[in-house]
């Protein structure tokens, strides 16, 4: 027993009809373990191309609106906050919303549960999302903070997607910030 923890990968895809689905929810598929040095390597998730641009300045990109999506060919990082007790009549606590980004969600307290069109499925801290275009929405059904990171990643859908969804799916994006 090595001592290490394999984190838990939920990753959301679709079917050839365009429905939002889970594609695969399990151990993380690569892990390295480098034990002599007491560190473990476990690989979530990769995209290319980029790169992001590095600046000598101390300019701050976050000052602004709050939007929802990351910026064409950007990247975004946020960490969101879910009281519990907040639900609509629909049991959510984020409206269904779809955005063309990669997007990580690392569960870092407590537990959300993220909806699609299809399925739910609770993610746990220490649990990781990869959220891929898909409709989804999120709910903390539990009984304490959820706390999540967000590693949002400006994305395009490929042809093998846009088969399967509406001729207007980019219509339709969540391009705004939160509830606006």
């Amino acid at each position: 027993m090595s001592g290490f923890r394999v984190p838990r990968r939920i990753v959301t895809g679709h079917t050839s009809d365009g429905v939002s689905v889970v594609v695969s929810d399990g151990p993380v598929p690569i892990t390295k373990e480098l034990p002599d040095d007491g560190v473990a390597f476990h690989e979530i998730w990769e995209t290319t191309p980029a790169p992001a641009p590095i600046r000598a300045g101390q300019e701050d990109p976050t000052i602004g609106d709050v939007t929802v999506p990351p910026p064409s060919r950007g990247t975004r990082i946020r960490i969101n906050e879910f009281l519990p007790g907040h639900l609509d009549a629909q049991g959510l606590q984020s409206p269904i919303h779809r955005t063309e980004s990669i997007d990580y969600g690392i569960v870092l307290e407590g537990e959300i549960t993220l909806l699609l069109d299809d399925s739910e499925v609770t993610a746990h801290a220490g649990d990781i999302v990869v959220q891929r275009g898909t409709d989804h929405a999120w709910a903390n059904r539990g009984d304490s903070i959820a706390r999540v990171a967000f590693v949002l990643v400006d994305g395009e859908y490929q042809e093998d997607v846009l088969e399967t969804l509406p001729a207007d799916v980019r219509d339709g994006l969540m391009r705004h910030g939160p509830r606006d």
